[in-house]
């Protein structure tokens, strides 16, 4: 004698899941988007920062170094108040250049990310490139700048005030290197091809924050530019 299955019972048959066809969903019955897979069974990427998080994190950096060249400074000063065998050193003239090459690596950063926000491609890549060769020229004229007092005799031990400038200078120097490592990377990344609007956020955020520790690093400079001259 045949079955005879009525509505109510296909009903419920449909909603255990019996005879009514493969079920969606996991193994367990969940989300088709488990296991960081898309509903196309395509894995999805594995989102990254918050664009916000990468300038955070560079003043929190920042505020690390403000407070070595504060004290710094302050054991500068107070070393020039109470030494009796401070000799002011006669600043090399290549300085002056050197602070003028790190004022202008500023605006082309500057330049760069205008062009990063506009879209233009090429023009954030010039001006990031010629970013880069002027802190280079920071750098070598810093290192000249050396030579220029090794020359006349003045090396790190011969006096207090020569002992700071070398390590204002050397220490400055090496963070700024650092600032071209950043800037470097930003060239390297920006070669990749665009993405979605996600992507660009994070691409600006990047620069964003790479640009507030090559501001700082100017900014500095100029900070102890001042103070290793009037100071003396």
């Amino acid at each position: 004698m045949a079955t005879t299955v009525t509505s109510t019972e296909r009903v419920a048959q449909k909603k255990t899941g019996i005879g009514g066809g493969p079920k969606k969903g996991g193994p367990n019955g969940g989300s088709p988007r488990g296991n960081g897979h898309g509903g196309d069974g395509q894995k999805r990427e594995p989102e990254g920062l918050e664009p916000g998080t990468y300038r955070l994190g560079m003043w929190v950096g920042l505020a690390s170094v403000a407070m070595l060249f504060t004290a710094l400074t302050s054991a500068y000063i107070v070393r020039a108040v109470s030494s009796d065998d401070w000799q002011p050193l006669v600043m090399p003239r290549l300085l002056w250049v050197s602070t003028g090459l790190i004022i202008a690596s500023s605006l082309t950063f500057e330049m760069a990310r205008r062009g990063l926000k506009a879209g233009r491609a090429a023009a954030y890549k010039r001006w990031l490139l010629l970013t880069v060769l002027l802190g280079l020229g920071f750098l070598g004229t810093q290192l000249l700048a050396w030579r220029q007092l090794v020359a006349q005799g003045v090396y790190l031990a011969s006096n207090p005030h020569s002992s700071f400038f070398y390590l204002f200078t050397g220490v400055h120097g090496l963070h700024l290197l650092g600032g071209i490592l950043a800037l470097d990377f930003l060239l390297l990344r920006s070669r990749r091809k665009g993405g979605d609007a996600q992507t660009s956020a994070r691409r600006m955020a990047g620069a964003d924050a790479v640009a507030v520790y090559w501001h700082f690093m100017d900014g500095l400079w100029v900070y102890l530019f001042v103070l290793l001259f009037l100071w003396r």
